[in-house]
């Protein structure tokens, strides 16, 4: 069987969501052309990392071409997006491995996400050889979400996952662990629960 690609060259719409209560959200990565629809799951944490390591590979981007890349410094507004994920939201796959790069010549940055996938191994060796037949596997690996982004696409994406991660529990003003609606056992009150 081949592997599954869902390229979007480039897409209408490619944002991150969530789905769910605070402290119960899913979160997810949704890619849009016309009436073509992507959603995978993914962890908050590898929203935020992909959120700021895109904008570090912007930035960087601009450093190096001394500002005439076609990237903006911050997301412009015609650009930004603050609607829901299309609905219905039905999970392709849960990402595991993910992986950014600029193409210099097209002025595009490139966003693969790779599903999870389980292996098995006798010995550590064991396993990186197989993870690597595995990333190395372009015809027969797992299914693949790949998103091609102008710069300020880019840059909107990015601000976009930033704020859907800091749209969770509020922190405890003590030990910075999320506060739920009921409250929470605050390691730095020797255990008493606390309310919001």
């Amino acid at each position: 069987m081949s592997r599954q690609v869902f390229l979007y060259d480039p897409p209408d719409r490619f944002v991150a969501g969530t789905v769910g209560l605070p402290g119960r959200r899913t979160f997810f990565l949704q890619a849009t052309a016309g009436s073509r629809v992507t959603s995978v799951a993914l962890e908050k944490t590898q929203v935020a990392a992909l959120a700021e390591r895109m904008d570090e590979l912007l930035d960087e981007v601009v450093r190096r071409s001394g500002g005439s890349a076609a990237v903006p410094a911050v997301t412009p507004t015609e650009v930004a997006d603050s609607a829901p994920l299309d609905t219905p939201v039905e999970e392709e796959f849960r990402v595991g491995t993910m992986a950014l790069a600029w193409d210099g010549e097209e002025q595009r940055m490139i966003v693969e996400a790779q599903a999870l996938v389980e292996l098995e191994a006798d010995t550590d060796e064991d396993l990186a050889e197989a993870e690597e037949r595995l990333l190395q596997d372009e015809e027969n690996g797992p299914p693949m979400l790949r998103v091609r982004l102008t710069g300020a696409q880019a840059r909107a994406f990015a601000k976009r996952a930033l704020d859907v991660v800091n749209a969770g529990r509020p922190p405890c003003p003590l030990c910075s662990l999320p506060l739920d609606p009921e409250g929470h056992v605050c390691p730095r009150q020797n255990g008493y629960r606390r309310g919001a």
